[in-house]
């Protein structure tokens, strides 16, 4: 049984600031004056909870949901979302009925998945929504243009024969993030040829969107009907290249935290966590945080990963574990159920996600996605 004073903060937790992303999303539809938005709610809203943070975009103007897998737009139907939304993510067999069936606008990159969306739409009675996805040079999914013809050509006649509305044309970028890649105006050629094809074809997409969050606020010649925000919606910077949040008007709306479990005093020399990767220089005092590998906190900041203790920033001492790790306080002294800020949006001189992935060598998004389903979400503003 828990026996822990009700006024102390819980092991760990992530706070989730919805005005956040209500000011993030009114911020990118400015920078995309003229375009919808499409705020992408994949990865259970990056870590963020799905369905908490769709209703606040909505309610801050996104137009569009945007989901990798079936299942996640489902869920969203699931949950009561009644809007756009759009579902790229498929394999063959996957649930192209109860998609059809729930308004769900689903994505084709091949004659496989148009064959499934037809077969799929005779079955349940409804006309699909489709969106074709070109391959315009990131080399992921999407059809080759050597093939785009045909696609759109079956397309064409499935749309005739009342099987389906091709209501999208759209690709996504592969170096965005990097101002002046040479990809950028190439993909763009090759997605303008695209669109030039579709419409000689009779195809009338309701959206053409190409621009993730990189190009939404630094390319405005990609912008087109829609554009696609995601990480941006969070508050986080697609690069670090471009700016930092507070450059685009962006405010990141997550902070993790967690109450110090143990604070002891050890004497120099004193082994700290697995393999003793680290060893107390001197008479210190080492303050255990209860959140590890398991809540999302990445091994990988073993001995880097930067941590707002005592109202000072702090290093993991040694490794970090499944379920916590240590830092070493120096002369510092601090309580059990102490607040441990891992990151935030920096107002208190916390790290934020961008300095850990600096620490370890990867970006902001895999920071705030990977927290796992243990944490539990406190949401404010809501």
């Amino acid at each position: 049984m828990n026996t822990a004073p009700p006024h102390l903060p819980p092991r760990v937790r992530a706070v989730v600031d919805l005005d956040a992303v209500r000011a993030n999303v009114r911020a990118l539809r400015a920078r995309a004056a003229g375009a919808e938005l499409m705020a992408v709610v994949k990865s259970d809203a990056y870590g963020h909870g799905m369905v908490p943070c769709a209703r606040a975009a909505r309610e801050a103007g996104a137009s569009w949901l945007g989901t990798a897998t079936p299942e996640e737009a489902l869920a969203l139907r699931a949950a009561g979302d009644t809007g756009r939304v759009l579902a790229w993510l498929w394999t063959p067999g996957g649930p192209w009925a109860r998609a059809i069936e729930a308004d769900v606008d689903v994505s084709a990159s091949g004659l496989w998945a148009l064959r499934e969306i037809v077969a799929a739409a005779a079955d349940v009675g409804c006309r699909a929504r489709v969106q074709l996805k070109v391959d315009t040079g990131l080399g992921r999914n999407g059809c080759q243009p050597a093939d785009w013809r045909e696609l759109v050509d079956a397309a064409r006649a499935a749309e005739s024969s009342g099987a389906l509305r091709v209501t999208g044309i759209w690709s996504h970028f592969a170096c965005a993030d990097e101002p002046g890649h040479p990809s950028i105006e190439a993909q763009l050629a090759v997605y303008r040829d695209a669109l030039a094809v579709a419409e000689a074809a009779g195809l009338r997409p309701e959206v053409r969107h190409m621009a993730n969050s990189a190009a939404a606020l630094t390319l405005p010649q990609s912008h087109f009907d829609l554009v696609r925000a995601g990480v941006s919606v969070y508050g986080l910077s697609p690069s670090p290249e471009l700016g930092v949040p507070a450059d685009f008007g962006l405010r990141p709306a997550m902070t993790l935290s967690a109450a110090l479990a143990s604070v002891k005093r050890v004497p120099g020399g004193h082994g700290v966590s697995y393999g003793h990767h680290y060893t107390t220089p001197g008479e210190t005092t080492l303050a255990l945080v209860p959140a590890g590998y398991a809540d999302g906190v990445p091994r990988h900041g073993s001995g880097c990963g930067p941590v707002l203790v005592a109202g000072k920033w702090r290093t993991v001492a040694g490794r970090v574990a499944m379920d916590q790790f240590v830092v070493d306080l120096g002369g510092d002294t601090a309580e059990v159920g102490d607040e441990a800020v891992l990151f935030g949006p920096g107002d208190r001189g916390e790290p934020t996600a961008e300095d850990w992935a600096r620490a370890i060598g990867t970006i902001g998004y895999e920071i705030v996605t990977r927290i796992g389903p243990r944490v539990p979400r406190v949401y404010v503003g809501a």
